[in-house]
């Protein structure tokens, strides 16, 4: 019977029965506790409490009702809840009993829960209630139920760029839908806190936006010319509006719009002279847009036209590169650098501003006459003809380069070269012979380099019947040879001239057209004017011209240059020019071809480089796959700067005044004019001091000067004053010594000329050899030279070193005893200011017409006193005339002590010293104001140097001689 199901039919009843029922069921746990199955909870990562649905409550049915009609009834141990368990490895939750007679408890976080490591969290949950009796035995435990917790996220973490930075190229011109794509990411385990919500540019005033993913993208075409490249600062925020922790920087760069070219180069080259090469193209590369290439050929000009004869060749004269080349003797200049000793390209227009050997201008108005002599050429033997020349667009008129024709009446032109419509032509008239029959007359060459304003070097081998051109080093054929009579027998001499040809006024030419206009006038005149340069004409008479002379004579110093690097094989073909101013590549790697162009150079080996600009051009050729779209590669321009060279600074010296004696002067071997001189070349530049000078302005660069050894090529011996007169002195030099220094030499009544290339050191030996000879010294008492030495056709000029020699006459003694003893006592006044009178003799004595008695005896005993002293100056004299030549026999020439033997000396002995010494000191005076410093006698120099280590005796004997030296400061005669 159930208690509960029970009704009583009154209250008393009821009440009496629940007591039984309640006793009943106080004795016996029958039942266990209920719990829900599953329950779901939530808890947030800061907190500790999980809330459940449903909620946590056990019920058992041990317990009473809590209500019974109207009584209140009290529950039994058996059926309240003591407890839940929790059951699962690493559970961090725990579960309580908020009450335990209605079984409520709560699930509750046992340490900080973290939603970034684990974001749910399953387990299962058991209620116990608290047994029977008194010790709590017999527990019920309900069964297990499964509870699932989430754990909520809280926004903790700030959002964090993956990348450090960003980088971009983008094209100039072109919009793009996105440029690049940052992004950010955030630790929180949430989807709410973890997602990136939007993206932010923070610099202002930039062409660009971003969108919430992070592609960022540009508002406005961009302009390399306005802006490189760009940097932005962008920040993101995460759906927390959480900023990132860090912003982050992201460039763009704006590159311009691909055109196919050349890139990673210079346009301005800087060349330091005496470096060796210079790299011109080391990090340039070849821009090809992406296009599938097939082969590339590409040619580097190095444009020198305006550089000397076409390049920075060495500018000696053009006889003296001769000899360098190894051309032998026989070679004659036709358009030599004005001089005395070849004077007919005087008034001839230079072309002014080039830095090279002499360059003549025709504008089709000037000719000059060859002087006969000059060239001796015989038509019967070889020769050979060789100019530089440069020459404009062809005319129909001839333009006559060089000439020989009959000098009168009949106008035949036995040899000429000449240009007629871009036509080289070369006429060669045989001489008679016994058979008349026709023979080659003229050779016709058709060239392009003979119109085309540029530099080009002609080499003509003649050798009848055949003649062998050489343009620029390389052969060329006639295309056309026209046969002739051979001349007439005549005597008619000839006329060799350049520029034009002179002909007959009377118009009997048979071989050319005449010339209406004339330049002289009369019955001769120029016609066939020639319009163009022309440099470096030369005959060689006798011997053809080899080729390794041809191509000595055209090779430049300076030009292209090509080192192959070792990774680089085969595929690149490389093809030089011969002047090596033109290279041209040809492969199909672009790589290869790009290290290649990196490796080509500029080379001057000059040692004095001309200073300037030589332009650059590369053309290249693309070939693809496809020939339609194939690219266009444009011309790459640039230039070479050649800087100016440290000049030097030739100095001569030595001896620069000295004496000898009459007879040395007479003698067959002269008198050595440069016997201790010396060539010195140096040149000064600046050093850089050790340390910062900007940091430290006290820091100066210094200037050194350090000697240099480089070539002369002239050195002229010049007259100063009156021209040397032929009947009576020369200027001497063993001609066969000069040969043999590979030396040339001419002569003039000015002085000589000694020209060639040579070492300084050789071209002093050969003026140690320069001898002046006069054999009528009589009325010689002193004779001044000049010599100028030059470098690189005067490019660099030496100082004028001058010296002055002197001629030390010797007579008997006597006979200066009877002049002084006829010599007036009143002499009429000449002037010859401050002039060195040493070695002069008096005038012609003219008699007094009255002399008083106590003169007379004043005079007497005077002259007695003179006559002593000059035998006592004689003697003193000889001696050390005996000591010089010792001295020059054992080759120690020096400066000689001035010789007062020689001198006719009229003494006043009513004179004292004190006069004697001031008029000397007056004379110091004017020398040093109308003199030179080093024009000092070598009498004083003598009397110094003997002061030192005298006797007394020889000193009085000096104060002596010192006060017998002629002084003209105060002398009338």
């Amino acid at each position: 019977m159930h208690c509960r199901r029970y009704k009583p039919p009154s209250c008393i009843l009821g009440l009496v029965l629940g007591l039984i029922c309640v006793v009943e069921a106080a004795k016996v746990n029958k039942h266990k506790p209920w719990i829900e199955t599953t329950y779901h909870g939530i808890v947030t990562e800061n907190d500790d409490k999980v809330l459940l649905d449903p909620p946590l409550i056990a019920l058992d049915k041990d317990a009473p009702l809590r209500y019974a009609e109207s009584f209140e009834v009290t529950f039994t141990k058996e059926g309240e809840i003591c407890g839940f368990r929790i059951h699962g490895q690493n559970v961090p939750f725990e579960a309580v009993v908020l009450d335990k007679s209605t079984g409520e408890g709560v699930i509750r976080a046992k340490e900080k829960l973290d939603c970034e490591l684990q974001k749910e969290h399953t387990f299962t949950i058991q209620a116990y209630d608290c047994g029977e009796g008194p010790d709590g035995s017999n527990m019920k435990k309900s069964h297990k139920a499964t509870v699932h917790v989430q754990v909520n996220d809280v926004n903790e973490y700030n959002p964090v760029f993956k990348e450090k930075s960003y980088k971009a190229t983008v094209i100039e011109g072109k919009s793009y839908d996105s440029i690049l794509r940052v992004e950010a990411v955030d630790a929180d385990c949430s989807f709410q806190y973890s997602q990136i919500c939007s993206y932010e540019i923070v610099t202002p005033d930039v062409p660009f936006t971003i969108d919430k993913d992070g592609n960022i993208k540009n508002t406005e075409k961009l302009n390399y010319s306005k802006e490189r490249m760009y940097k932005l600062t962008v920040t993101a925020y995460d759906c927390g509006k959480n900023r990132a922790s860090e912003d982050v920087l992201v460039k763009v760069n704006i590159k311009p719009t691909c055109k196919p070219g050349w890139q990673g180069w210079s346009k301005r080259i800087e060349y330091e002279p005496g470096t060796g090469s210079l790299a011109l193209f080391p990090s340039m590369h070849l821009e090809t847009c992406e296009e599938p290439i097939t082969s590339v050929q590409a040619n580097i000009e190095l444009e020198t036209n305006h550089i000397g004869k076409g390049c920075d060749r060495d500018t000696y004269s053009e006889k003296s590169l001769h000899m360098l080349c190894g051309a032998s003797s026989g070679t004659v200049e036709l358009l030599p650098a004005p001089s005395s000793s070849a004077n007919w390209t005087v008034g001839l227009p230079t072309d002014n501003g080039h830095d090279s050997d002499q360059v003549y201008e025709f504008n089709g108005t000037q000719a000059i006459k060859v002087p006969e002599g000059v060239v001796s050429t015989s038509l019967k033997e070889p020769f050979t003809i060789s100019v530089w020349m440069r020459h404009g667009p062809g005319t129909k008129e001839k333009e006559t380069i060089l000439c020989n024709s009959d000098k009168t009446e009949m106008n035949r032109h036995h040899y000429s070269l000449y240009v007629h419509n871009c036509r080289l032509v070369f006429l060669l008239r045989q001489d008679p012979a016994e058979s008349e029959n026709y023979k080659p007359a003229e050779f016709h060459w058709k060239l392009d380099q003979v119109c085309d304003k540029e530099w080009h070097h002609y080499v003509l081998n003649i050798e009848f019947p055949t003649v062998a051109l050489f343009v620029d080093s390389v052969s060329f054929d006639p295309f056309l040879v026209t046969e002739d009579y051979p001349l007439h027998a005549s005597k008619i001499e000839t006329q060799l001239t350049v520029g034009a040809c002179w002909q007959d006024y009377s118009g009997f030419d048979n071989d050319n057209e005449t010339d209406s206009e004339t330049l002289t006038g009369g019955a001769a005149h120029m016609s066939q004017y020639f319009r163009g340069n022309l440099a470096g004409l030369m005959i060689r008479s006798g011997k053809l011209e080899q080729k390794r002379v041809i191509d000595c004579l055209y090779t430049c110093k300076e030009g292209l240059d090509l080192q192959l690097p070792e990774e680089v094989g085969t595929n690149i073909k490389v093809q030089f020019n011969p002047s090596q101013s033109s290279l041209t590549l040809e492969g199909d790697d672009i790589e290869s071809f790009d290290k290649v162009m990196q490796h080509i150079s500029y080379l001057n080996s000059r040692q004095f480089p001309t200073p300037g600009i030589r332009h650059l051009r590369i053309s290249t050729t693309v070939k693809c796959f496809n020939e339609e779209a194939c690219i266009s590669v444009p011309d790459a321009e640039g230039y070479v700067m050649v800087l100016q060279p440290e000049e030097p600074k030739i100095s001569l010296s030595g001896i620069d005044h000295f004496a000898r004696s009459a007879a040395e002067f007479e003698s067959p071997e002269g008198v050595t004019l440069f016997p201790e001189l010396r060539i010195v070349s140096t040149i000064t530049r600046e050093v850089e001091a050790e340390g910062d000078s900007e940091d430290d302005p006290t820091v100066q660069e210094s200037v050194v000067s350090e000697e240099i050894m480089h070539n002369l090529d002239t050195c002229e011996v010049t007259a100063i004053g009156e021209e040397l007169d032929n009947e009576h002195e020369s200027l001497e030099v063993d001609l066969a010594q000069i040969q043999q220094h590979g030396l040339g030499l001419s002569s003039s009544n000015m002085g000589l000329i000694i020209t060639g290339v040579n070492t300084m050191a050789n071209y002093e030996e050969v003026l140690h050899l320069i001898r002046y000879r006069n054999w009528h010294t009589e009325a010689l008492f002193d004779r001044k030279f000049k010599l100028v030495c030059s470098e690189l056709n005067g490019r660099y000029i030496s100082n004028n070193f001058k010296v002055e020699v002197n001629v030390i006459h010797t007579a008997n003694p006597m006979e200066y005893a009877n002049n002084a003893m006829v010599q007036p006592q009143f002499i009429s006044p000449v002037h010859h200011g401050s002039m060195d009178l040493s070695g002069h003799s008096l005038a012609n004595a003219h008699q007094a017409s009255v002399v008083p008695s106590a003169a007379t005896i004043v005079i007497v005993v005077c002259v007695s006193f003179l006559v002593f002293m000059i035998i006592l100056g004689v003697f003193r004299i000889r001696a050390a005339h005996q000591r010089t030549m010792r001295d020059q026999e054992n080759g120690k020439e020096s400066e000689m002590d001035w010789d007062d033997s020689a001198l006719t000396i009229t003494v006043n002995p009513m004179e004292t010293y004190e006069d004697q010494h001031s008029s000397e000191e007056e004379e110091e005076e004017e020398s040093e104001d109308g003199e030179e410093e080093d024009d000092i006698t070598s009498a004083e120099s003598e009397s110094s140097e003997d002061e030192e280590g005298v006797e007394p005796e020889d000193q009085q004997a000096a104060s002596r001689q010192q006060q017998l030296e002629w002084d003209d400061s105060t002398l009338t005669y």
